[in-house]
């Protein structure tokens, strides 16, 4: 019975520290384009904005699962490094974000959030998708 409980308690805290690294991806999300992204998702019904927070959330996802997966024995440390691999990936997409908007015309931000369907849209969500890939297979 105590491992269950010790089970539900680590569980707890993944989901814990998961959450907070989903709610830093919509921070950062909502940083890098104009606006507010949550009146632009949930009131406009901008469908490109609504990918790439999308992606962002995926590609987070992903990092955390890895890390949860692969955790080291002591629950300290797969917690840590949960944290730092979370933050690492939140980094470099920002990073990425920054490079393609330096690579391409216009104001990346601004046009991920044209209310008409626009082609930067998946190639940003791709890119998001592409550095967590890379962050998640960096975790041993």
């Amino acid at each position: 019975m105590s491992d269950i409980v010790n089970g539900l308690g680590r569980a707890t805290a993944y989901g814990a520290l998961g959450l907070v690294l989903l709610v830093l991806g919509i921070v950062l999300v909502d940083l890098l384009t104009p606006g507010k992204l949550g009146r632009q998702i949930w009131e406009e019904r901008n469908r490109n904005a609504a990918v790439v927070l999308s992606s962002a959330l995926l590609g987070i996802g992903g990092i955390v699962f890895t890390s949860i997966w692969t955790t080291y024995e002591d629950f300290g440390k797969g917690l840590v490094s949960t944290a730092a691999f979370g933050l690492l990936g939140l980094v470099m997409m920002a990073v990425a974000f920054l490079v393609v908007d330096l690579i391409t015309p216009g104001r990346l931000g601004a046009t991920l959030v044209e209310p008409e369907p626009h082609p930067a849209v998946w190639v940003t969500a791709s890119c998001n998708l592409a550095v967590s890939a890379v962050v998640s297979a960096c975790i041993a």
